[in-house]
């Protein structure tokens, strides 16, 4: 299983980036897709998922409006849109995969991209 992030870097404050998290060794379109990030002396956290058919998303509150996660089940790839990016979202940011087979439950993590917000 791999997950493989890009499209961080270094983007001014109100600037956009766009992430994106290649996928695989196992069914892209049964997982469900989500972005975490970790800033320094912080805990990770939940940014935004998508269900395994696009029908549903769920943001973290602060980044509601501004960001934006999608997929394509046939490149098998999820995408993090961010746009008007404020210094405190400069994090690692981490594509996460969550499957289910048989009541049990398998997470997969990316190796993580650095997003720096910085005038």
């Amino acid at each position: 299983v791999q997950l493989v992030e890009s499209g961080g870097g270094l983007v001014q404050p109100g600037g956009s980036l766009r992430l994106s998290c290649a996928a695989s060794g196992f069914t892209f379109s049964s997982a469900v897709m989500s972005w975490y990030r970790q800033a320094p002396g912080k805990e990770r956290e939940l940014v935004a998922a998508i269900n395994s058919g696009s029908s549903s998303t769920n943001y973290l509150d602060s980044v509601k409006g501004r960001f934006i996660i999608s997929r394509d089940n046939a490149k098998n790839t999820v995408d993090l849109q961010m746009n008007s990016l404020k210094s405190e979202v400069t994090a690692v940011y981490y594509c996460n995969a969550v499957r289910t087979s048989w009541g049990k439950r398998y997470d997969y993590w990316g190796q993580g991209t650095q997003v720096t917000v910085s005038s």
